[in-house]
């Protein structure tokens, strides 16, 4: 049976209600939260600082480090609390996915430190957390190139959708998966993708189709993220 109709009646190009939200977490040097309708995530940002012990460090840029994970009730099943080989990997491409917004060349020997949380989880959790790092590292007053804006687009049976809900990605046709999830992150102003991991299997063409939906996509996205600044730098007028 085709996939012609969402299960949340939004249009296949359409991503869920957004919310961005800074200075959620009072002792952090930046903060935020951002959300697609019920996946919500919090970002904290923290440094630059000098990093120890000492034979880490390079003296031509800052270490940027990630750390993606999920409380223990972000899910209807109950998470084993603590890093698992997934919120590692996740930790890893949403570091890469970042560094091409920050001007670390600018903090040598120094360490910035990203901790990412999902507080509530209906998929698309890691386009969520990478949306809130990046604002988090925007208030925090980092130097930044540009912000980086995520979204996942999924191809459920033989439809490409943006801003995938757990109900398609667990989509089956026949009693077998037909669901396939693209996470995307991208700068805002010029697209350059920084991220690009598939899960599944897709067709050359529709991927290419995918990605210009996540470019689409990825204007709004943007669009929130600098109204959201520009709102809390009113408030420092």
């Amino acid at each position: 049976m085709a996939y012609t109709k969402r299960f949340d009646g939004r249009a296949f190009d359409e991503t869920r209600p957004i919310k961005a939200e800074l200075g959620v977490v009072e002792n952090a040097d930046g903060s935020a939260l951002f959300a697609f309708g019920d996946t919500v995530a919090i970002a904290a940002v923290y440094g630059p600082r000098q990093l120890f012990p000492q034979h880490l460090q390079n003296p031509q840029k800052a270490l940027l480090r990630f750390y993606y994970d999920m409380l223990s009730f972000s899910v209807k099943e109950r998470k084993k609390p603590g890093p698992s080989r997934r919120s590692l990997e996740i930790s890893d491409v949403a570091t890469q996915a970042l560094e091409p917004a920050l001007m670390l060349e600018k903090f040598q020997n120094c360490v910035i430190d990203v901790y990412a949380q999902v507080l509530q989880a209906n998929a698309s959790t890691r386009t969520a957390c990478i949306n809130a790092a990046s604002l988090a590292l925007a208030q925090a007053g980092l130097p930044m190139k540009d912000l980086v804006v995520s979204v996942s687009v999924g191809k459920i049976g033989e439809s490409l959708v943006v801003d995938l809900t757990k109900e398609e990605e667990d989509y089956q046709e026949g009693g077998k998966k037909a669901a396939t999830d693209i996470a995307i992150a991208m700068l805002g102003k010029t697209k350059h993708i920084s991220l690009l991991q598939l899960d599944g299997a897709i067709k050359p063409d529709e991927l290419f189709k995918a990605i210009e939906m996540a470019k689409k996509a990825a204007e709004s996205i943007y669009q929130a993220q600098i109204k959201t600044l520009k709102e809390i730098s009113k408030k420092w007028v």
